[in-house]
């Protein structure tokens, strides 16, 4: 299936999701990520999630990651909606969230944090494939963002369902994930 098609499927399956069904498989979620081997994480970059579009939370997992990581430094992005980059922002218990034109919660300021120094980064998406290639909104902002981050960036991507065989309009800035955490398997990827 192309990207289209994906994104159209998925946007469906998720609504049809019960609240019951979302925190079901949202603590799913986060047992599988706990048998993660993952390395020592100084910065974390995780996306906030848009409820209204049923996005996997991430607070049970980025607290785990806190408890696991002490002194974790905690990102999230800003968009810049005119250039279509995306501004990393440490954030705490004191950071002022804001929701931009695409509905999208943000931090209204803080101490920005360059894509270099981020060790690990929750991904967004609404669907992706056996190879790691994922399908976001279609706006193109994580594929910019992970291209200026290290190579060795943990890429880890979060769902609700498995993964279809191939996607099959991946183009040369497509970055695959590291892994794809759903309810019942961790896929990883070279």
């Amino acid at each position: 299936m192309i990207k289209s098609e994906l994104r159209k499927l998925y946007k469906e399956k998720r609504q049809l999701l019960s609240e019951k069904e979302i925190n079901r498989l949202n603590d799913l979620i986060l047992i599988q990520f706990q048998h993660l081997d993952l390395p020592f994480v100084y910065y974390l970059h995780t996306y906030l999630a848009i409820e209204e579009n049923r996005e996997i939370s991430t607070h049970k997992i980025v607290r785990y990651l806190e408890f696991r990581n002490p002194d974790m430094n905690v990102v999230a992005p800003k968009i810049n909606l005119k250039t279509g980059e995306m501004i990393n922002y440490l954030i705490d218990e004191n950071s002022v969230f804001e929701k931009n034109g695409y509905n999208i919660p943000e931090p209204v300021s803080g101490e920005e944090v360059p894509a270099d120094k981020i060790d690990l980064v929750l991904v967004p998406l609404l669907a992706f494939d056996e190879k790691g290639y994922r399908v976001g909104y279609g706006k193109g902002f994580y594929d910019r963002f992970l291209s200026q981050c290290r190579s060795d960036v943990l890429k880890i991507g979060l769902s609700y369902f498995d993964a279809v065989e191939s996607i099959d309009d991946t183009h040369q800035f497509d970055l695959p994930l590291t892994y794809c955490i759903t309810p019942t398997r961790i896929y990883e990827f070279d």
